[in-house]
């Protein structure tokens, strides 16, 4: 499952609704070209974009992606990803000199992705549980179950102060890894990476 966040940068934006980027950001292909660029801040060439592309597509190194590969997707880069980044102002796209550049807006967007596997969930989810958790604890203790007689409210609000805090700690640094442009592969890539590797 892909989904996308993007922090409030994008509503202090008036050029740009969240719509529209939820509509360039629906094709992989050009989830791919931002991450290069917001990874690389600066020019890029379109070939040198379609060979990260390819290769983050079929799942090799860059210095292993195939002409034949790397032709077909430099020409719908051209004809199709490219034009639209630049319609909706992501990116400057020289036609003639076939070069791409990161425009302020790409650079203020600050895009996340949640790929969940097969065997994850939510963070969303995730919290809702874990709240559950403390919920039904605390419950126990204010009903005075047998069980849980021995703790107190102060034992509750600290494995809930430490639990909540933790995982807020874990769900910050995954989600640092999960913006694009903050890693060498983008995050679905190396998703798809972990999984073929087990």
């Amino acid at each position: 499952m892909f989904t996308t966040g993007i922090r409030n940068e994008l509503e202090e934006n008036d050029d740009l609704s969240k719509e529209e980027i939820f509509d360039v950001l629906s094709n992989r292909r050009r989830r791919f070209v931002i991450h290069a660029l917001k990874r690389e801040n600066r020019e890029m060439s379109v070939s040198d974009l379609s060979t990260y592309v390819t290769a983050w597509e079929v799942g090799v190194e860059p210095q292993d992606v195939k002409y034949d590969d790397r032709r077909h997707v430099y020409s719908t880069l051209q004809r199709t990803h490219l034009p639209k980044l630049a319609e909706k102002n992501i990116v400057i796209y020289d036609k003639e000199e076939n070069v791409v550049n990161p425009t302020p807006q790409l650079k203020e967007v600050d895009i996340y992705t949640e790929i969940i596997g097969r065997r994850e969930i939510p963070w969303g989810l995730y919290y809702f549980g874990l709240a559950s958790i403390c919920g039904v604890l605390l419950l126990m203790i204010i009903f005075d179950v047998s069980a849980f007689e021995t703790l107190t409210p102060y034992d509750v609000g600290v494995f809930i102060t430490i639990s909540f805090g933790v995982s807020s700690a874990a769900h910050y640094y995954i989600g640092r890894r999960t913006r694009l442009g903050n890693t060498k592969k983008p995050p679905e890539r190396r998703n798809i990476d972990r999984y073929e590797d087990n």
